[in-house]
C-alpha cells in the first residue's frame, strides 16, 4: 500500500509540475522584447503600425482626446489636441529607464532643477516613477555632454524649444500615453 501511495503521490507531482512548466512557457511568450518595471498595468504590448511616409504621423491606437503621446521605439512624443490633432511632434532621448506602456497623468512639475545625471534641467512634467526614480519630460539647460554617472536616469530629454512647448501643453493631470 505504501508503494502505491509513493506511486501516486510521485504522479501528482510530476503532472503539477508539468503543468506549471507549460503554464510558465506560455506566459513567456507573451512577454514584450523590452523590459519594463512599473506598478502601472500595461497597455497594449505589440507596436503599433506606423506610416511609412510619414513617421512622425500620430500612430494609430494611441488614446483618444488630448494627451502627450511618447513612443517608447521611436524615442518621439506627439502633443495631441482633443480633436485628435497633432499640435506639434518631436524626437526625445530617453533615460535609463522606460515607463511600461500604459495610459499616466502628469504626476508633478518644477521648472527648474538638477537632474539625477547632475544635469540642470527646467521645464520638467514628472507621470510616473520607478522604484524610487521619476519618470518623465525634461530640457537640459545646456549641452551635458556624455553624462559620466551610473545612477538610473528616468528624464526623457528634448530640445529647450520642445521643452517650452511641452511645459505649456502638459499641466497636471494631462494624460500621458506610452506605447510601443
Amino acid at each position: 500500500m505504501a508503494t502505491s501511495n509513493a506511486a501516486f503521490v510521485t504522479a501528482l507531482t510530476t503532472a503539477a509540475v508539468a503543468t506549471v512548466g507549460f503554464l510558465a512557457y506560455q506566459a513567456s511568450a507573451t512577454v514584450p522584447t523590452r523590459a519594463h518595471t512599473s506598478g502601472t498595468p500595461a497597455a497594449a504590448t505589440s507596436k503599433a503600425p506606423r506610416d511609412e511616409r510619414n513617421p512622425a504621423a500620430l500612430p494609430p491606437g494611441s488614446g483618444a482626446g488630448e494627451r502627450v503621446v511618447y513612443s517608447l521605439d521611436d524615442n518621439r512624443v506627439w502633443l495631441v489636441n482633443a480633436d485628435d490633432k497633432v499640435s506639434r511632434t518631436f524626437e526625445v532621448v530617453p533615460g535609463t529607464i522606460d515607463p511600461a506602456p500604459g495610459v499616466y497623468v502628469v504626476t508633478s512639475r518644477s521648472n527648474s532643477v538638477t537632474g539625477t545625471d547632475g544635469t540642470p534641467i527646467e521645464h520638467v512634467v514628472r507621470f510616473t516613477s520607478i522604484d524610487g526614480v521619476a519618470i518623465g519630460f525634461s530640457a537640459a539647460v545646456r549641452d551635458p555632454g556624455t553624462p559620466a554617472t551610473t545612477v538610473p536616469t528616468g528624464g526623457i530629454r528634448e530640445s529647450r524649444e520642445d521643452g517650452d512647448a511641452m511645459w505649456a501643453f502638459a499641466t497636471i493631470g494631462a494624460k500621458v500615453a506610452v506605447i510601443h
